[in-house]
């Protein structure tokens, strides 16, 4: 009896959770929260704890098998690769040595989809090491094989969170941190703390979307980007690799493979996306030995083809019996909402589903084609994951919980009118990394045959929901990091303030970096400041603090904030070009996605950029209001005649004639001259050789170099970015204002744009 109760007595102590505390919680192993763990530690941040449900880091690089990123855009009509920047790059050059190191190629694959290609358990090595430092020197924590369960609140901030085991059930894990990033799969966190959030399709009413629906039908708030559980597969040497039939196959769920040839002969010497080279074996392949002349035993592919997509509603009935089996309702609740119990019932169907894909290659279509150089008989799954199945330990997730934000970047901000991608129609000034990808649906409703639920079934793409629907070049505004009425928590990996739509074009490898590394930015400066992330969104001071922090990087390749297409980290004009585009005082051609940094710049392009420069610092003048133009060559109805106008005054100058040439060249000597005259910072170095012709590069250069020296203005500290107000005055909210400083929403804030006073004929 003593016994029983001393037991009674110990038994609270026994299982009150394990509590650690932390400056930073990352929760989340994927690559956005390792790039977030390693920017966080790089900046200082001292105490950071990493919690993983499973053992590998790297998401969609490892533990997903999605060893080809796509990060494809088009450049005057040809598929090229979206420019590389901050931890995205480092980790790109990490994976080129490996190859070479391991294969003597940097880029051993040839796929369809991708320049880059990386076996995943090598992947997860990668990024093992990229934090392996941090861990060393005592800044990180990584804690493997936990799930959220609960998550702490008070007052509105979270404080806490606490996880249980994947493994057993013993002493949960409780962890109290001053700030809590949510890169999990799902946005456990943000959907436990209580924290506005969105899932599934928004209807047209939200945000006047062109793709979104109208209402919902049958499919409600379940349809999603689908699922695919990938599977990665290596050469027999001729061995029959045929696996059992699963016990969901169907032959007609995947008569879409036998339309086509399973395997091409192509090197991808075309490029990627060179139509020659698409079958679902040279899609995403990882290690092509047969082009390359490399040893037997080394050919590896892994399969992330369409017929293998799993859309997460009108689920089989098999499905919804065991969802509601274990909980009443659960078959027709949105994935997000599901404990991780539930959601790998959907799991299992899934991984059959992908493995009825590989059957029907291996026998159908093999049947169909006979031997061919790489036949899908003759390749059998990795071992390399370690699972019982050979699968990855996790599946493919295109969408997931969408944060509800600051600011909600939706379609119309993105969307494009032609082919090819030029400047977004929207580029706010507190963008934190540039990104375009095409709005990319994969099919996300299935039809059933046969009226059998548990029969086969084909994908359906409906009229809306498609994919390579044309975007253009855009930039994350910092507020879709941040809750709208959550302190101590910020958005990571999908977990962000996007569209359903816009999130079929926000989910790469490398856009989830940047959304990592800008979070953990967020998270040091919130930290180091002592106030909450929202303090910062709306401190114009501390963002532009931030991103000139996240473009210079730290410790490896800054980011690019404005995605120029011929700019790299490495470029001397990559930190002024980023910095006076986010400002908008430097201006984008809109035909064209280049800086063209060696150009010859034009007098009128010079005299439009230190105008700008002039109305950003804080004792700007007035603009003139000259009743009829200075010069005979800049017109009344000249665009810029406002400008160069502004900079004659300003600067106390005129030229001899009555002429201001706009489209003459511009020199060195002439950016000293008018510099001086305004009154801005001159490098010592400027006048050398004054008569050489002045590049757009040198121009940015200087120019930056002055507002740096001289400071600039900045609106008042929490003036805007609160509930109900504009501070613009446009009519539209702040909260649904991605240009808040912009009345005329042209992407040049207020202060820098002439009012039309400026040109007015009339008498003043």
């Amino acid at each position: 009896m003593k016994k029983r109760l001393l037991a009674l007595l110990l038994l609270p102590r026994l299982l009150s959770a394990e509590v650690v505390e932390a400056d930073l919680l990352i929760v989340g192993g994927n690559e956005s929260a390792c790039a977030a763990a390693v920017q966080a530690a790089r900046l200082g941040v001292r105490n950071i704890l990493l919690v993983n449900d499973i053992d590998w880091l790297g998401g969609q690089f490892s533990a997903e098998g999605v060893g080809c990123p796509d990060e494809w855009t088009v450049v005057h009509g040809t598929k090229t690769n979206f420019p590389r920047s901050g931890l995205f790059l480092e980790v790109i050059r990490r994976i080129r040595a490996h190859n070479s190191s391991t294969y003597g190629v940097p880029c051993p694959g040839n796929a369809f989809c991708g320049t880059e290609t990386i076996e995943p358990a090598a992947a997860a090595a990668i990024f093992e090491d990229l934090l392996k430092p941090y861990v060393a020197a005592g800044a990180l924590r990584i804690e493997r094989g936990w799930q959220p369960v609960k998550v702490g609140t008070l007052s509105g901030r979270v404080t806490s969170t606490e996880f249980e085991s994947t493994s057993s059930s013993g002493v949960p894990l409780r962890v109290n941190a001053k700030l809590t990033m949510d890169a999990s799969d799902w946005g456990d966190v943000i959907r436990l703390s209580g924290a506005a959030y969105g899932a599934g399709p928004d209807l047209k009413s939200r945000f006047n979307e062109a793709s979104a629906p109208e209402s919902f039908d049958e499919a409600g708030r379940q349809e999603m980007n689908p699922i695919s559980w990938c599977m990665v597969l290596r050469e027999t040497g001729g061995k029959d690799a045929t696996i059992p039939q699963p016990g969901t196959y169907h032959p007609l769920s995947f008569t879409a493979l036998d339309k086509l040839a399973p395997w091409v002969d192509s090197d991808m010497s075309g490029g990627i996306y060179s139509p020659s080279g698409n079958s679902p074996y040279t899609h995403r392949r990882l290690v092509d030995r047969w082009h390359n002349g490399f040893a037997p035993g080394t050919e590896a592919t892994f399969l992330n083809y369409p017929a293998q997509d799993y859309p997460l509603c009108q689920l089989p009935q098999r499905v919804v019996d065991a969802l509601e089996a274990a909980e009443a309702g659960a078959s027709k609740k949105n994935i997000v909402e599901l404990p991780p119990a539930l959601r790998r019932i959907i799991f299992e169907d899934i991984k059959q589903h992908s493995l009825g894909m590989l059957y029907h290659l291996q026998t159908a279509v093999h049947d169909r084609v006979g031997d061919f150089p790489q036949s899908f008989r003759y390749l059998q799954l990795s071992n390399e994951f370690g699972t019982a199945d050979r699968l990855p330990p996790k599946p493919y997730i295109r969408e997931g919980l969408r944060l509800e934000a600051l600011y909600m970047l939706r379609e119309q901000d993105i969307r494009s009118e032609g082919r090819d991608p030029v400047w977004a129609k929207v580029l706010p000034t507190d963008g934190i990394f540039g990104f375009q990808f095409n709005i990319d649906f994969h099919p996300t409703r299935r039809g059933f045959l046969g009226g059998s639920r548990n029969g086969a079934w084909r994908n359906i793409h409906t009229p809306t929901r498609g994919w390579h629907t044309d975007t253009d070049r855009s930039t994350f505004p910092l507020r879709g990091l941040v809750p709208v009425a959550m302190d101590g928590l910020i958005g990571a990996g999908k977990n962000i303030g996007v569209s359903s739509v816009v999130q079929s074009a926000i989910r790469l490898h490398g856009q989830m970096m940047h959304v990592g590394q800008a979070g953990a930015t967020l998270a040091w400066l919130s930290l180091r400041d002592g106030v909450e992330p929202r303090v910062v969104a709306s401190d114009v001071e501390r963002v532009r603090e931030l991103q000139l922090r996240l473009v210079r990087g730290v410790g490896g390749p800054g980011i690019v904030l404005w995605p120029w297409h011929d700019l790299t980290p490495e470029d001397l004009c990559f930190e002024p070009a980023n910095m006076l585009a986010v400002r908008g005082i430097w201006q984008v051609e809109q035909d064209s996605l280049l800086f063209k940094a060696e150009q010859a710049m034009s007098r009128r392009e010079l005299a439009r950029l230190l105008a700008r420069a002039c109305r950003a610092m804080p004792d700007a003048r007035d603009w003139p209001r000259n009743q009829q133009p200075v010069y005979e060559d800049v017109t009344a109805t000249d665009p810029d005649r406002a400008l160069i106008e502004g900079l004659s005054a300003w600067g106390a100058f005129q030229p001899d004639g009555p002429r201001f040439t706009p489209e003459g060249k511009a020199t060195r000597a002439l950016l000293v001259d008018w510099m001086r005259s305004l009154g801005l910072s001159v490098a010592n170095t400027l006048p050398n050789n004054g008569t050489r012709v002045l590049t757009r590069g040198e121009a940015a250069r200087h120019v930056w170099r002055a507002l740096r020296t001289q400071g600039e203005w900045f609106p008042p500290r929490g003036r805007w970015l609160e509930p109900g107000s504009d501070d613009d005055g446009d009519g539209i909210k702040d909260y649904d204002d991605p240009l808040p400083f912009d009345r005329e929403n042209n992407n040049i804030p207020d202060r820098l744009q002439p009012p039309p006073s400026a040109v007015n004929t009339q008498p003043q």
